[in-house]
Order: C-alpha cells, then structure tokens, then sequence
C-alpha cells in the first residue's frame, strides 16, 4: 500500500532502522537517530541493486516517487540507474574543477612565485573583481569570445580602458594555460585582437605612421651628435630592445658571425637570456663601429670614461635634440613602433611578444629564448627591410608577413 505525507513524516524507528514501503521498490528507510532515507530496491542485468535518492525532508514523498520513475526509465532503456548518478557526479566534479575560477586560481598558484608581490595583488584584483563575477562558474572550455568581450566592455564604459587591456592579457594567458592543461580547445582573448580601442600612454609616445616614421630614419641618418650615439641611434629601431639594454650592450653578447645578440639574464627586466637576431643592416652597423670601440667592453662606451656604458638618458636626449618632444617620439617608443608595425603585417604575436622579451607567464611558465627563433630571424630582417624602405621615401604599402 503506497505511503502518504503524514506516514512519512511521523516515521519512527526504535531500536533498529525500519523501512516503510511505497510501491516500485520504493521504500524510506527510518534511523534510530531519527534520519530518514529514501531508497529504490531494483534489479538490473540478473541482480538486486539498491539506489540512494534522497534525505527526507529535503527530498518530499512526491519528489521521490518522481525521482522513482526516472530511474524506472533509464530501466526500461536499459541504462543502470546507479551507474547513470555515478557518471553525473563525476560530470559535475569535472565540471566545477574546469570552471574559469579554479583554472585561474591554479594558473596564478603555479606563475605568481616568481612574481613581485605587487604584480600578484594587482592580477588577483583584476580577476576577482572584473572577470569571477560573470565568468568565474562557466566552464572554461565553454567560454566564447562575444562573452569575454562582455565582460571587458563592462571595464571600458567605467572609463578604465588600460584596465580593459590588461585584463584581456591577463584572461588569455589563463585560457592558454586552460589549453595546455586539456580543458580547452582555444583562446577566446585571441579573436577579440582590436575589439577593444588602443590604450595610448604617455610614458608609451611613439610614430607608427609610415610616412613619419620615414622621416624619423631620415633624421637618424643626419644626426650630427657624436658618431658612437649615431650608431645606437641607427640600432635602436631595427633591435627595439628596452633602452637601458641598449646602452649596457656589450662587445662579448655580440656574435657577428651568427648574426646574434645574446643578452645576459641579469641584465633583462624578466631575468632571462634574452636572443636578439640581427640583421643584415644591423651587422654591418656594427662592424662599422666596432673598429672604434671594440677593443673596449661596451659597444656605446660613456663619453667621460669608455670603462662605463653610456648613460641610460642618451639615446632619449638625442631624439630631443632631433626636434622630437615628448609627446611624439620616446626612447622606448621604438618598441611600441616596431610591435604595432609588425602586428599589422601579421606576423605572429605570440613571436612578436617574445621578441620583445614579454615573459609569457601563461602556457609555459619557463621562458624559452629560442623559441620561435627562425621566424623571429625572419621578422627582424624583413623589420629592417621595412625601415630602410621608408627611410628612402619608398611608397607606403601594407607589408605582409614572409614565410
């Protein structure tokens, strides 16, 4: 006889569990301690089996029963009911583990040791407040790139488009940590490259118009200072390296022969070896200098005393006695220039990035001096191919990527 409400709830046992039975090999199994059980008695494949569905009262006697008939079905379509529960739960598990949150949280435990504790603090903000909230649940294998993009516009209309770019870096090296890890197929930050307006900061002034940038390599060529500031000059733009690199370059990182710069890792801002490809111009740039200084340490020895670099402010000093201000043309604007040209062309970013001595903190972890190595060679020739072109007037066509 099938139970009712008022049996259910005024079930008691004694001294031993007691089952009251419902019908279908539903039954509620009541404990001493005052627990109730609901328990589905089946039989599947020859053998008696018994499936947990539920604790009264969180689960009523009628969600029961409906909990009974969906098990019944999977019975009749010959699927085990115990077995169908198991795979759920794992799915679920599997599912909370490969949620955008837990993959972000696993990336920033494994790359944030070697990081400063500010830059930790400030990623860990970005994401706890401008990404977790609408992304944190969503299986990172699902997430697209119009939703990512959402939650980036988000952080634009409060008038923080910086904000909006570094969070847009900080997602993707998540997603491509998400990939190497298996638990996605792509990067969704990718497909969002120039949705977003460019973020131009002061600190970043640089040319990217061809036709100005033409000008800029004329005026190099006639830089009437000292021949040594000439020749970093020449360099600058065709090895865009950090200023400060620049001007500690020294004679014995230099490999003419392979056509090689190799920068010491004590040296670099991320504190790795660092590989800079030169090309044919930037060769012969310095076998032009080196009679001159090469029996020194320095490339561009300091002009007092040629046992020291030359200051880190020089290069910056002769682009200002150029005519350039700041507002224009900084030292470290031959970066900027060189990553927007060569994005634009189509050359790879995540080659570019490297090239630019960007630690990709992301997929790898350990950064890789040679990796892309022979497309960087390429895109360091084909950079100074582009620069003598429009140092000589040439027309300005859009470039494309070789090889």
């Amino acid at each position: 006889m099938a139970l009712t409400a008022i049996e259910v709830s005024k079930a008691k046992a004694t001294d031993k569990a007691t089952k009251l039975f419902d019908g279908g090999g539903l039954y509620l199994l009541a404990q001493p301690n005052g627990a109730k059980y609901w328990r589905l008695k089946y039989r599947f494949a020859g053998r008696e089996k018994m499936l947990s569905i539920g604790v009264y009262p969180d689960v009523s006697l009628s969600d029961a029963r409906e909990r009974r008939e969906a098990a019944r079905k999977l019975l009749a379509n010959g699927a085990d009911p115990s077995a169908v529960k198991k795979a759920k739960k794992a799915a679920a598990v599997a599912l909370a583990e490969n949620s955008f949150e837990i993959v972000a949280r696993e990336w920033l435990s494994k790359f944030s040791k070697n990081w400063k504790e500010s830059h930790t603090r400030t990623t860990t903000l970005r994401l706890v407040n401008d990404v977790f909230p609408w992304l944190g649940v969503r299986p990172i294998g699902d997430i697209d790139a119009p939703e990512l993009l959402t939650v980036l516009r988000r952080i634009e209309s409060r008038g923080a488009l910086e904000a909006a770019h570094r969070v847009s870096a900080i997602c993707g090296q998540v997603f491509r940590y998400a990939i190497a890890t298996g638990r996605a197929k792509r990067d969704p930050a990718a497909d969002l490259r120039g949705s977003l307006p460019p973020h131009r900061g002061k600190h970043l002034a640089a040319i990217t118009e061809p036709v100005q940038i033409g000008k800029l390599m004329r005026d190099i060529e006639g830089y009437r200072g000292s021949f040594i500031v000439r020749c970093a000059l020449r360099l600058a733009p065709m090895v865009f390296v950090r200023p400060i690199e620049l001007s500690r370059a020294e004679w014995a990182e230099i490999d003419l022969d392979k056509a090689e710069w190799r920068i010491p890792a004590d040296k670099m801002k991320m504190k790795a070896l660092h590989i800079v490809p030169l090309s044919t111009q930037a060769v012969a740039f310095l076998r032009e200098l080196h009679p001159l200084t090469g029996t020194g340490k320095y490339l561009f020895p300091n002009v007092r005393t040629h046992t020291l670099p030359m200051a880190g402010n020089t290069i910056l000093a002769a682009i200002r006695s150029m005519g350039y201000t700041s507002t224009e043309m900084t030292a470290h604007g031959f970066r900027h220039m060189a990553s927007t040209l060569l994005n634009e062309q189509g050359f790879n970013a995540d080659a570019i990035e490297r090239q630019l001595a960007h630690k990709a903190s992301g997929v790898r972890g350990t950064y890789n001096a040679a990796e892309y190595l022979p497309e960087r060679r390429r895109m360091m020739q084909h950079w100074a191919d582009y620069l003598g072109g429009l140092a000589a007037g040439a027309e300005v066509i859009p470039l494309r990527a070789k090889g």
